[in-house]
């Protein structure tokens, strides 16, 4: 659950400190007054985009700072062994425009604050039933309520496999294959007469830096030769013989010379032996400046090719292979497109058989869902409505990651009449009825543990508004539930009830939302009951509405 929420510089936001508790929670306040800022606020600081314009004009930056209760699941998935069940979440975004993210105060990107609030949070703004008439979110809402996900992940996996046979068998066939062909050879033979393998490409290179570099190999050979073995008596091999001569004089003295002379004795040896590999190494250095100009050639060939075929230098031999390999299966099309389409039958029959557990699924939980539906929208005033999923399937459509399932939302409002698509036969104002039905009964099956109705309740009033205050109660004793609402009767159903002020000083505006006691409760349904005059019977009526909810 949320627990706390801190706001500075958003919007027409300065400073506000919130805390929040278990159940209910209304949001109220006159039109205009900024009750939205509270969803912005919560929407921001769990990876909503955002740019400069939320921050308040003449401040360097905003921030927004939620203290959560996380479930297992968002905790299991951080991963962090450091989080118990508390966590603080930050977001400061700056006036150019760039935002930071902190969870308990460690940097993390945006997308992970996101996916934290999909485990957190479930937003139903007040244009939610705009939305509903959209086929695809309509299969979204009943895949979304299906309690086991199996079906569809299965669906999506066989999917996926199918989709990568058919890319493999369409890049065999074509009118262009023969065109594929010509290419592939013209590329497999140009390469193929350098003969390209990883150790070649190695070996050429090497050999290049060789030649390029043997005058000063031999020079630096010979000086070094001449360091460790000259006729003047002062080189590396005379300073060790006569090093090793002047201890063996005395060896007889200490024992403990033994080691040291038996390592110049080596180091004799060792040097000696360098010398003679250098004197091979000279004498077999070769100063060939033809075999460098044809090496200098073979590397530039190679390298314009490999711009040509957009490849790195180093790279060349792999590419060549691939070519190879595309060559030879476009010219085995017969054969390869035998055992691709062998290959492709076997997983349509897996994804069919899939697609109809499905299927199956699919029509068990828009039965189950619609009645569900149908229960509320009795209850929110349409008595002879009628809500029906239909999911019909299309054997004839290409496979798709979400089956071949066609879902269609089906209402009737009058009784006797048969269900029709939902925006050929819904009103505005029934629409909005039908979309909260839905949103009460998802959200009960959401694993959220926080729930926001951003003024959903618009276009109803009387009973209906009062069994939606009751609904929006009930559910808040599983979830911890925020409502902006400018209904009365739903207001009076808060366990705590926060109101809305706008205020301008000095050409400047300031929004504050404050928690109301039982008195100042009173004052605001009444306000809200009554508008600008409010009478000693509405503040009673208020009182009254109150006391029939505790």
């Amino acid at each position: 659950m949320l627990h706390y929420l801190k706001i500075e510089n958003f919007a027409i936001v300065e400073q506000l400190e919130l805390n929040f508790t278990s159940g209910l929670t209304i949001i109220t306040g006159e039109t205009g007054a900024g009750k939205s800022i509270l969803i912005d606020a919560l929407s921001l600081v769990l990876g909503e985009r955002a740019d400069s314009s939320v921050v308040r004009y003449g401040n360097e930056n905003a921030q927004i700072q939620a203290i959560f209760t996380l479930p297992l699941i968002a905790t299991t998935w951080l991963q962090d062994d450091g989080i118990d069940n508390k966590c603080s979440v930050r977001r400061v975004v700056s006036n150019n425009g760039r935002s930071r993210a902190y969870i308990n105060e460690r940097l993390v990107s945006v997308q992970t604050l996101r996916k934290l609030g999909e485990f957190l949070i479930d937003i139903h703004g007040q244009h939610a039933h705009q939305s509903l008439l959209k086929a695809e979110n309509q299969r979204l809402l009943l895949d979304n309520t299906a309690s086991d996900k199996k079906a569809l992940e299965q669906v999506e996996r066989i999917y996926q496999q199918w989709k990568t046979i058919k890319n493999s068998l369409d890049g065999l066939g074509g009118e262009d294959r023969a065109a594929k062909i010509a290419l592939l050879r013209y590329q497999v033979q140009e390469l193929e007469v350098f003969e390209l393998t990883a150790k070649s490409i190695v070996d050429l290179e090497n050999e290049y830096r060789r030649l390029a570099n043997a005058q000063q190999l031999l020079e630096n050979s010979q000086q070094v030769m001449e360091l460790l073995d000259n006729d003047a008596g002062n080189s590396t091999l005379s300073c060790l013989c006569q090093a090793n001569h002047t201890l063996q004089e005395v060896q007889q003295h200490d024992n403990k010379l033994a080691n040291i002379i038996a390592l110049l004795e080596n180091a004799i040896i060792q040097t000696q032996e360098a010398v003679g590999e250098l004197g091979y190494y000279a004498q077999n250095l070769d100063i060939d400046n033809l075999r460098l100009q044809e090496v200098q050639q073979q590397i530039t060939s190679l390298q314009d090719l490999a711009r040509q075929h957009r490849v790195r230098f180093i790279n060349l031999p792999e590419h060549f292979i691939s070519l190879t390999k595309q060559l030879n299966e476009l010219e085995s099309y017969a054969e390869n497109a035998n055992h691709l389409q062998i290959e492709l039958g076997s997983v349509l029959q897996e994804y069919q058989i899939a697609a109809s557990v499905l299927h199956s699924q699919r029509v068990q939980t828009a039965q189950q869902l619609g009645d569900k539906i149908t229960t509320e929208m009795y209850r929110l005033g349409m008595p002879g409505g009628r809500l029906v999923i239909d999911v019909s399937k299309n054997e004839n459509l290409t496979p798709t990651s979400i089956g071949t399932d066609v879902v269609e939302f089906l209402v009737s409002t009058n009784p006797g009449h048969s269900p029709k698509p939902l925006p050929k036969v819904a009103s505005g104002g029934e629409l909005s009825r039908i979309s909260l039905a839905i949103q009460v009964i998802t959200a009960q099956t959401n694993g959220v543990p926080i729930l926001v109705f951003d003024e959903v309740d618009v276009g109803i009033g009387g009973r209906v508004a009062e069994i939606v205050g009751q609904l929006l109660n009930n559910l808040s004793q599983q979830r911890q539930v925020l409502c902006i609402t400018h209904l009365p009767q739903v207001a009076c159903q808060g366990q705590q009830h926060l109101q809305v002020n706008k205020t301008i000083h000095e050409n400047s505006t300031h929004t504050s939302i404050n928690l109301l006691n039982k008195q100042q409760r009173v004052e605001e349904i009444a306000r809200m009951l009554g508008g600008i005059e409010i009478t000693n019977q509405t503040l009673a009526h208020a009182e009254e509405m109150l006391h029939l909810t505790e």
